[in-house]
C-alpha cells in the first residue's frame, strides 16, 4: 500500500506541472494579443491625427472687413484753453470818489445790478443848474406867447382902424385927411410886423427849451453813470479801486484803472489753434470730443464760430465752441483736450485704414471675390480718419477686403474667409 501512495503522487505533480505551464502561456498569448490592439489603435490614431494636421495646412485664413457707409472725417487731436464768452473792464465814465463798493472778486452779479456807486458834487450842481435852465426857458415862452397875444390884439385894432377910414375915404372922397390915411395904413402894418417879430421870439424860446431840455439829459445821464452796473450776469474777476478812491472818467486821455472786471461764465469759449492744413476744412457745426484735464469731464461739442485767417506769427486759425457752464464749475484758464472732426463726409463708402495698401504712389487693397480668391483693386481715397478711410472709387458697398498682414497673400490665391470687425478701442475682432 505505501508504494501505491508513492506512485500515485509521482504522477499527479507531473500533471499539476504542465497544467501550470499551459496557463501561463494562454496568459502570456493573451497579454500580446491586447498589446497588439494597443498599439494599432494608436497607430491608427496618431495616422488621423496627421492626416488632419495635413489637411488643415492646406487651408490659408484671411481677416476680412466689408466695405461700407459709415459718416467719416479728418480728425485733429490739439489742446484748447477756454476763455470767458464776455470780459469787460468797467471804468467810471465821469471822474469821482468811490462812495459805496458792494462787490469783491468771486462774486457773482446779475444784469443791472449796482456795484459801486461814485459822489460827484460838481456833477450835482450841473444837473440842478439844466433843471433851473428848463424851468426859465419855459417861463420864456409864457411871456413870448403873451407878447403874440398882445401884438395879434393890437395888430387886429390897428388894422380895423385904417380899413373903416380907407372904406369912409372912397364913400366920401376929401372927408379924411391924407396925413390921416397914411398913418393909420402905417401903424397897421407896424402892428403886423409886431406880430410876427413876437411869434419869433416865441419860437426862439421853444428852441431855447429844447437846448435846455438836452443839457438836462446830458447831465443827468453823466448823473446816472456816478452808478457803476453789471452789463450781464457774470463774476466778478478782479477789483482795483477802494471806497474813497479818486477814479478818471474812462473817456480822459489819463491811463485811469478800471473800477472792477465782470467776466461772462455761464457760458465759455473753447478756443482751439487749428493748423493751417487743417484750416480751410473747418465748417460750423463740425463735431469735437472734448476731455477736461482738471475736472475729468468728457463732452461733445460743436465749432460755434472761427476767425477765417490765420494768425501770421503762429500759421494757426482760431476756432472755438461754445460750452455752456452754468453752474460755473468751469473756469476760464482751464485746459481741454480737443479731438476735432473736420471735413465730416456722411454716409460715405468706407473701408478700414488697415486694409489700405500704399507704395509706388498707388493705393490698393485686396478684395476677397465671390470664389473666395484674393484679388489686387486700385482705388481713390478721400478723407481719412484715423480708423477709416473714404473709397471715391474703385469699390462697392458689400465687398470684402482683407485687413491685416496684407503682405502675406497673393494675386489668386483661395483663401478661408474670417469677418473681422473694429471694435469700440480700434482693435480688431474676429468672428465666424
Amino acid at each position: 500500500m505505501p508504494m501505491a501512495a508513492d506512485e500515485l503522487s509521482h504522477e499527479i505533480k507531473p500533471t499539476t506541472s504542465r497544467r501550470r505551464k499551459v496557463f501561463l502561456a494562454l496568459g502570456i498569448l493573451l497579454c500580446l494579443i491586447i498589446g497588439g490592439f494597443i498599439v494599432a489603435h494608436v497607430r491608427a490614431g496618431g495616422s488621423a491625427a496627421g492626416a488632419a494636421s495635413d489637411a488643415g495646412a492646406g487651408e490659408v485664413y484671411a481677416a476680412v472687413a466689408p466695405v461700407k457707409r459709415e459718416t467719416v472725417a479728418t480728425s485733429l487731436s490739439i489742446a484748447g484753453q477756454f476763455m470767458p464768452y464776455q470780459n469787460v473792464e468797467l471804468h467810471a465814465k465821469v471822474a469821482g470818489y468811490i462812495k459805496n463798493i458792494y462787490v469783491d472778486i468771486g462774486d457773482r452779479v446779475h444784469t443791472g445790478q449796482v456795484l459801486a456807486v461814485l459822489e460827484i458834487p460838481e456833477l450835482v450842481a450841473q444837473v440842478d443848474a439844466s433843471k433851473a435852465a428848463v424851468h426859465h426857458a419855459e417861463e420864456e415862452i409864457q411871456r413870448a406867447r403873451s407878447e403874440v397875444s398882445r401884438a395879434q390884439a393890437d395888430n387886429v385894432a390897428l388894422h380895423a382902424n385904417a380899413e373903416r377910414l380907407v372904406n369912409t375915404d372912397k364913400v366920401r372922397p376929401g372927408l379924411i385927411a391924407q396925413q390921416e390915411l397914411d398913418d393909420a395904413t402905417a401903424k397897421d402894418r407896424a402892428s403886423q410886423a409886431q406880430v410876427d417879430a413876437a411869434k419869433s421870439a416865441l419860437a426862439a424860446a421853444q428852441q431855447q427849451l429844447e437846448v435846455a431840455k438836452a443839457d438836462q439829459q446830458h447831465y443827468s445821464a453823466l448823473g446816472d453813470y456816478a452808478r457803476i452796473t453789471a452789463p450781464y450776469d457774470g463774476i466778478v474777476t478782479w477789483r482795483f479801486s477802494d471806497t474813497g478812491a479818486l477814479v478818471q472818467a474812462g473817456t480822459s486821455n489819463s491811463s485811469g484803472l478800471p473800477v472792477v472786471t465782470v467776466a461772462q461764465v455761464n457760458v465759455l469759449r473753447l478756443r482751439i489753434p487749428v493748423p493751417e492744413s487743417l484750416a480751410g476744412k473747418v465748417r460750423i457745426g463740425d463735431s469735437a470730443d472734448v476731455h477736461v484735464q482738471a475736472t475729468g469731464e468728457h463732452f461733445t461739442g460743436k465749432v460755434a464760430r472761427f476767425t477765417g485767417a490765420l494768425d501770421p506769427s503762429t500759421r494757426t486759425m482760431q476756432v472755438e465752441i461754445d460750452v455752456p457752464n452754468p453752474n460755473y464749475h468751469l473756469q476760464p484758464g482751464m485746459y481741454a483736450d480737443v479731438t476735432l472732426l473736420a471735413n465730416s463726409r456722411p454716409d460715405a463708402l468706407t473701408i478700414p485704414i488697415t486694409a489700405v495698401l500704399r507704395s509706388d504712389n498707388k493705393t490698393s487693397v485686396l478684395v476677397v471675390n465671390s470664389q473666395d480668391r484674393v484679388q489686387v483693386r486700385q482705388v481713390v481715397l478721400g478723407v481719412e480718419s484715423p480708423d477709416r478711410a473714404e473709397v471715391l472709387s474703385g469699390l462697392s458697398e458689400g465687398e470684402r477686403v482683407i485687413v491685416g498682414n496684407l503682405g502675406s497673400y497673393q494675386a489668386g490665391e483661395e483663401v478661408k474667409p474670417k469677418r473681422a470687425d473694429f471694435t469700440s478701442t480700434g482693435n480688431l475682432s474676429s468672428t465666424e
